[in-house]
């Protein structure tokens, strides 16, 4: 029983950690990368579809993205869908590819990105915390229905606790390196 309140805590935690690499990829440098786009829809007959599945993302080069749309109807609503992002990216259509510019980015653009960069990982670590209290919770109620005895349940708390202080560092080394990536010109 404690090995499985164990278990699906690590599991929880594993997943912020992911949840937040994958946000942080997100977070534009100044290169470009394809997974940028990947969160953003356009209306394909009335329901919402994200870009990769309706056209071909690509890297032209190292600051330009290549968007082919696979039904040549969809490059306007495409290029509309990137240009209205929260991502500040300009795309402009020549025939059918969508080339999408990365602008270089500014001191004072870098530093809002860092915010933003935090900011989803003090969300991260609330997010283990709370799998910490539950996985707590369900050790209490174990003791409580005396399925476990209060010396088991102290030695599993303290358990969850490490797991929860290995998670946290992870999502620290996660945050110093995206912040450098962000700060590296």
């Amino acid at each position: 029983m404690i090995d499985d309140v164990k278990k699906d805590a690590a599991q929880r935690m594993e997943k912020s950690l992911e949840a937040l690499k994958n946000d942080l990829g997100k977070v534009r440098t100044g290169r470009a990368h394809t997974g940028l786009l990947d969160h953003i829809t356009i209306d394909y007959y009335g329901s919402p579809t994200p870009i990769n599945q309706v056209a071909n993302v690509t890297l032209v080069d190292a600051r330009t993205i290549g968007v082919q749309a696979w039904e040549t109807k969809l490059t306007s609503a495409i290029e509309k869908a990137i240009r209205d992002s929260d991502l500040g990216l300009n795309p402009s259509s020549q025939g059918s590819l969508i080339r999408v510019p990365m602008p270089a980015l500014t001191e004072e653009r870098r530093r809002d990105l860092i915010k933003v960069v935090k900011s989803e990982g003090e969300n991260a670590k609330v997010a283990v915390r709370n799998v910490r209290r539950d996985a707590n919770d369900q050790l209490k109620k174990l003791v409580k229905d005396k399925q476990i005895s209060e010396d088991d349940e102290r030695r599993a708390q303290d358990d969850v606790q490490k797991l929860t202080d290995r998670f946290i560092a992870e999502i620290d080394k996660a945050l110093v390196a995206k912040e450098a990536d962000l700060m590296a010109v």
